[in-house]
């Protein structure tokens, strides 16, 4: 099996498992009590908010352990907006993930104003159109670093700059990014920022919010007051654990990762250069070192998907957390593609694991199911 789909997520590290075997067996304590067992699991958790910090350059203060992005990126909007007199506004990007825009429409059915930011061709936003969209009632903007799909980047210190001068909270969605290329969270200009840890080698179920302390967050869950009362309930000990040290092996290994995976892509994207009627998406934008989202005219991208899985190659339609739908992607209409190209997209996104022989082998591959097709 050749596995090329790891924005949607990546194996466990064999290290990582090892950082979380002893809180799943032997390390058992609550983090919340004052025994022994206990206190050493507040450590480990602690020890892990150092290692999530230092990935992107903030103070452990700022960390706020959650289940993972969606849960993050939902307690920016909604905890934010719900700390906040109704009928304000909040502008999102075109192309968000989904659990940027669900909790976004969630807000507007509940009073928010809600406006989206238009992207380019390539899914880029212009941020001379931004006057078009923003409005004195403007509070909050919502912009991924990079988009899942096309794997597109978007410069996120301009755009916080730009709403830093007219008083606008910023949020990004940075789960793609966090891992692949460097990030500071200060430097960045962004006051919240999400992270999730099955991204970089690490556990699935566990991520975080990375919140200046000057913005006050309304919690989604109210309980037993933990992680300083912004999300109660007990700390999933192990996969924190887990999250800290795909951090610090990320933070080690990040460049040569990224230098790794910009190689690979090239190949792929020389091999799919000379095919008939196959389009590489926002080619021109510069994109996460990993990922390539393509479209073959005339072709169905879930008919192609399962061909490929036939042939022992996983690739993915678009965002896995989405996957299913008959619509085509909302990043790609968004970006002015028309609606059966855009159905028939595929992505590959590689990973540390993947090797020159996987990409001749899904070049053969795909080019003989495309001729079929």
């Amino acid at each position: 099996m050749i596995y090329l789909d790891h924005n949607a997520t990546t194996p466990i590290d064999s290290r990582v498992l090892e950082a979380m075997m002893p809180y799943l067996v032997s390390h058992y304590g609550n983090p919340s009590t004052l025994y022994r067992s206990g206190r050493l699991a507040r450590s480990a958790v602690e020890a892990a908010r150092i290692q999530v910090a230092s990935l992107v350059g903030a103070q452990p203060a700022q960390v706020i352990f959650t289940s993972g992005g969606t849960e993050a990126n939902n307690l920016a909007l909604k905890g934010f907006c719900w700390n906040k007199p109704c009928c304000a506004e909040l502008l999102v990007g075109a192309t968000e993930h989904d659990s940027v825009l669900s909790p976004a429409e969630s807000l507007e059915k509940s009073g928010w104003g809600l406006g989206r930011i238009p992207v380019d061709g390539n899914g880029l936003i212009d941020i001379d159109r931004l006057s078009s969209v923003v409005s004195d009632k403007t509070r909050l903007m919502s912009v991924m670093m990079a988009s899942n799909e096309t794997g597109v980047v978007q410069d996120i210190a301009a755009l916080a700059a730009w709403a830093k001068n007219r008083g606008i909270t910023f949020h990004s969605d940075a789960v793609q990014v966090a891992g692949k290329l460097p990030i500071n969270f200060p430097q960045s200009g962004v006051q919240m920022m999400s992270l999730s840890a099955h991204k970089m080698y690490g556990p699935k179920g566990v991520g975080a919010l990375v919140v200046d302390r000057s913005i006050e967050l309304e919690p989604l869950f109210h309980g037993g007051g933990q992680e300083k009362g912004d999300r109660s309930g007990t700390e999933n000990v192990a996969a924190i654990v887990g999250f800290g040290k795909a951090a610090e092996l990320a933070m080690q290994e990040r460049s040569q990762r990224a230098k790794d995976a910009e190689r690979l892509r090239s190949k792929l994207e020389k091999g799919l250069s000379g095919m008939a009627r196959v389009v590489v998406f926002a080619d021109q934008a510069k994109r996460l070192p990993n990922t390539l989202q393509l479209g073959v005219e005339g072709v169905d991208g879930e008919m192609l998907l399962m061909q490929l899985d036939r042939k022992g190659i996983e690739v993915s339609s678009g965002s896995a957390c989405s996957s299913g739908g008959k619509e085509p992607s909302h990043v790609l209409l968004s970006m002015g593609v028309e609606r059966e190209l855009a159905r028939s997209a595929i992505r590959v996104s590689l990973g540390r694991d993947n090797s020159e022989n996987d990409i001749d082998t899904f070049l053969r591959e795909f080019k003989q199911i495309i001729s079929r097709l």
